[in-house]
């Protein structure tokens, strides 16, 4: 008996066509779709077992519609990779798809997972969440491999969180490279980040722990240190004085952690979340302070314990 599946990936940027890469390399019947691509969205979801989405943020909602529109197997499995929170609702790209499919269960795919380093097949581990496990060992099948090793996950919510929260961050960490200020300031400014994005998450429902894993703390080290991640290149381009216009507009693909800083500022406002490093990234891309201001304000902040 064989288990291949049929898999819808929409979205065909690199990182769309990387999980593409690795669940063909499985024998599985890949299907990509993107807006500009010949294959109709249609033709692709047909009979699909598994519907993976790697969209950017700001096109989640529309696509989604359109996928309402048209018929899905009764079995088949939502799966989000896109890291970001819509900015009207604050939603996470898996509460639109499980809103959108109340009778479907739904998969967050995130971890340390730069597309460029799948690509070249270099070894690469994620966590795959679910409330329902018996969805999150069926998509483990389909992407594992000797050279991408796939971990299960029961708190859905803290894997999408840890992939979107360490972006902002990760713009922190490129500033803080840019400016030459050392290793020292570096593990100051990621370990704070951190706690940060526990304080946040948690206070969103997600587990504490979930953070200390691949989608949490592994993304944040690899986002953080790499000249390939898009976040960690608008910090560092800014600290070189370029304007976020001129950096946005010559950056290929999107640094979703521009966006999600707004957005998160909102949230953490209403609820008196105290999340300094996210609010000096924010006034640093409103161009309300200058990388050097922004430093300045985290190091002058009030002494206190680490642990409250």
């Amino acid at each position: 008996m064989t288990n291949d599946k049929t898999v819808a990936i929409l979205g065909a940027g690199a990182w769309g066509q990387a999980l593409a890469n690795l669940a063909a390399a499985n024998g599985h019947q890949v299907r990509l779709w993107s807006r500009w691509g010949t294959l109709s969205l249609e033709a692709v979801l047909q009979d699909a077992d598994i519907i993976l989405s790697a969209i950017s943020m700001k096109g989640v909602r529309e696509v989604v519609m359109q996928v309402q529109s048209f018929p899905i197997s009764p079995d088949a499995i939502f799966v989000t990779a896109t890291k970001g929170l819509e900015p009207d609702t604050t939603c996470t790209p898996s509460q639109i798809w499980q809103t959108a499919f109340p009778h479907h269960p739904v998969v967050v795919l995130s971890g340390p997972n730069l597309s460029k380093e799948i690509e070249m097949e270099l070894p690469a581990a994620t966590a795959v969440a679910s409330n329902i496990p018996t969805a999150a060992e069926a998509v483990q099948l389909v992407f594992s491999s000797n050279r991408f090793r796939v971990y299960t996950n029961s708190d859905p919510v803290g894997v999408e969180l840890g992939g979107t929260l360490k972006n902002v961050i990760a713009i922190a960490a490129g500033v803080c490279d840019g400016l030459q200020l050392g290793t020292n300031a570096k593990a100051g400014l990621v370990t704070r980040g951190l706690t940060e994005i526990v304080r946040i998450g948690t206070f969103w429902g997600a587990k504490p722990e979930t953070f200390y894993g691949l989608s949490g703390l592994g993304d944040l080290l690899a986002t953080c240190n790499s000249p390939l991640s898009r976040n960690y290149q608008v910090g560092y381009q800014l600290a070189a004085g370029k304007t976020l216009t001129e950096i946005l507009t010559h950056l290929q693909g999107t640094a979703e952690g521009v966006n999600t800083c707004r957005v998160l500022i909102q949230r953490a406002r209403q609820q008196n979340i105290p999340v300094p490093i996210t609010e000096q990234v924010y006034r640093l891309l409103q161009g309300e302070v200058t990388p050097q201001q922004a430093l300045d304000e985290l190091m002058l902040r009030d002494i206190k314990p680490e642990y409250h």
